[in-house]
C-alpha cells in the first residue's frame, strides 16, 4: 500500500508546527488567567528537572533595636526568611492523526494541511478547556497533576474559604497554618445582594495590604456574580476595551478599581461539602508564574506512521505548572450568587 513519503510528512509536520505556534498564542488569548500571566511577562520556559522550586519570603529576617542612648545592646536574633515552594510538573500529550484515506480523498499538500489544521485547532481547544477547568475549579479528571486555585470545602487548592489566618492547606509543600499572615488568601463571604460592592472593596483593600508587589489586576467572576455586579453599577459602569488587554477577541471587559473583570464560566461551582460556592477570584498576576519545559511547550513531534493502521500521527507534548510567590495578595469572594 502506498504511504506518505518522508518528504511529505516532513512538509506537513513543519506546516503544523507553524500553525501550532499561532494556535498556542490564540489559546492564551482565550484563557483570561493565562493571558494575564503572559501579559505580565510571567510565562517562563525552563530546562526539565523533576520539580519547580520557587523561593518565597514568608517571615522577617531580624529585629529592630532602637538606639536611645547609643549604648543599647543590639539584638542579633535572626532567622532565615526564605522558604522554597516546590511543585511537580504536569505532563500531558494528545495526538493529531491523519488517515491514508483522508490523504487520498484530499490530494495535494494544501488540502492535507487544511485537514491537519482543523485537527490541530480542535486538539489545542481541548487542551485549553481542560487546563482552564483544572486551574479554576480543580475538576479535571485528566490533568490532576496541574495546580488549582480551588481550595473550597476541603479541596487541596490554593484559595480556601476559611478566615485569613486560620487556613490549613499545603501549597507548594508549605503549610499555610505555619505562616498565618503571609501564606494565606483573603476572603469575603455572603450574598451579593447584601452589600456586594462593599465586600468587593473590602477584599481589594485586604489584598493590597498584604501584596509584596503589584495590585489586584484581574478579577474572574462567575456568570451570575458578574451579572449581579453589572446590575449594581447601572449607569455608573465603565468599560475598558479588551483590545487593551491583549486583544481578547475584541470583547469589552468591566473594571473594578482598575482591575479588568472577566466572566469565567467555570466559576460558580459548589464545593465538595455542598455548603459554599466560589463566585470570584481576585488575582494579582505579578505574583503568578506559569512554567513550561522548553521542549514541551505545546511542542508538536514528527509525523509518524501508526503501526497496523493506514494513518500517521504527531504528538503534542505539554509540560507545565503554575506557581505563586505569595498568597496573601490574592482573594476570593464566596457565595455571592444571589
Amino acid at each position: 500500500m502506498p504511504t506518505t513519503t518522508g518528504v511529505q510528512a516532513d512538509v506537513l509536520a513543519s506546516t503544523l508546527r507553524i500553525l501550532r505556534d499561532k494556535e498556542v498564542d490564540n489559546t492564551f488569548k482565550i484563557i483570561p488567567l493565562l493571558d494575564a500571566i503572559e501579559r505580565g511577562g510571567n510565562v517562563e520556559t525552563v530546562d526539565g528537572g523533576s520539580y519547580i522550586d520557587s523561593p518565597v519570603i514568608l517571615t522577617d529576617h531580624s529585629t529592630i533595636t532602637q538606639l536611645s542612648s547609643g549604648y543599647e545592646a543590639v539584638s542579633l536574633a535572626v532567622k532565615d526568611p526564605m522558604r522554597t515552594a516546590s511543585y511537580s510538573w504536569c505532563d500531558a500529550t494528545a495526538p493529531v492523526v491523519i488517515t491514508r484515506k483522508e490523504e487520498l480523498s484530499n490530494k495535494g499538500e494544501r488540502a492535507i494541511v487544511r485537514i491537519a489544521e482543523a485537527r490541530l485547532k480542535q486538539t489545542m481547544g481541548m487542551f485549553k478547556r481542560e487546563i482552564e477547568k483544572q486551574l479554576i475549579a480543580g475538576s479535571s479528571t485528566i490533568l490532576t497533576d496541574l495546580q488549582t486555585l480551588n481550595g473550597l470545602d476541603g479541596a487541596t487548592g490554593w484559595f480556601e474559604e476559611g478566615a485569613f489566618g486560620s487556613q490549613a492547606n499545603t501549597v507548594g509543600g508549605i503549610d499555610k497554618s505555619s505562616f498565618t499572615t503571609s501564606w494565606q488568601n483573603q476572603v469575603q463571604d455572603g450574598a451579593f445582594s447584601a452589600n456586594g460592592l462593599k465586600k468587593m472593596q473590602s477584599l481589594l483593600i485586604d489584598c493590597q495590604q498584604f501584596a509584596p508587589e503589584g495590585d489586584v489586576d484581574l478579577i474572574l467572576a462567575s456568570p451570575t456574580s458578574y451579572g449581579l455586579y453589572k446590575d449594581q453599577l447601572q449607569q455608573l459602569e465603565r468599560y475598558v476595551s479588551a483590545t487593551e488587554e491583549r486583544n481578547m477577541a475584541g470583547r469589552l471587559a468591566l473594571q473594578f478599581n482598575g482591575a479588568a473583570m472577566f466572566i469565567e464560566p467555570n466559576l460558580g461551582f459548589t464545593g465538595s461539602g455542598g455548603s459554599n460556592k466560589m463566585s470570584m477570584y481576585f488575582l494579582n498576576t505579578k505574583l503568578f508564574n506559569c512554567y513550561f519545559d522548553r521542549d514541551a511547550k505545546f511542542e508538536l513531534g514528527d509525523m509518524e506512521s501508526i503501526s497496523g493502521y493506514a494513518a500517521m500521527s504527531a504528538q503534542i507534548a505539554v509540560r507545565m505548572q503554575i506557581c505563586t510567590s505569595n498568597l496573601s495578595g490574592h482573594g476570593i469572594l464566596v457565595n455571592a450568587e444571589s
